[in-house]
């Protein structure tokens, strides 16, 4: 099978190869749906990938929207992404502890969304 987007998708072998490569930023991007009694916060400082930052999808958000997880500003987006050491010539790689990858493509998309073109999602996240 041939991807359209390659690039969208990273193995594990690939980030161990570059895990150190100074332009490389690993995002954990892990959110949880309500009811499942889980804290992705608390799981983050548990458990991550050497070097990765987390993504609190409930700190990046719309706070004035009475939905969760609603999209954030172009400027709050950027603010946010910016504090986590997130920009401009970074090759950033997405992860979450789901597997699935579900919560990673959400942050996968909101970069894109913002203009930013070199990110990836870990293929397997977390559990691979």
């Amino acid at each position: 099978m041939e991807y359209v987007n390659p690039e969208a998708l990273v193995s594990t072998e690939w980030l161990a190869e570059h895990l150190n490569a100074p332009d490389v930023r690993i995002v954990d991007g892990t959110s949880f749906l309500p009811g499942t009694g889980r804290n992705a916060k608390a799981e983050y400082r548990d458990c991550h990938i050497p070097g990765a930052v987390f993504f609190d999808i409930d700190d990046i958000a719309d706070e004035n929207n009475e939905l969760p997880h609603m999209i954030p500003s172009p400027e709050k987006f950027s603010s946010r992404v910016r504090k986590l050491g997130l920009g401009d010539g970074n090759r950033i790689v997405v992860y979450d502890a789901n597997g699935g990858g579900m919560a990673a493509c959400r942050v996968w998309w909101m970069f894109r969304l913002y203009g930013h073109e070199d990110v990836s999602v870990l293929n397997g996240g977390l559990p691979k």
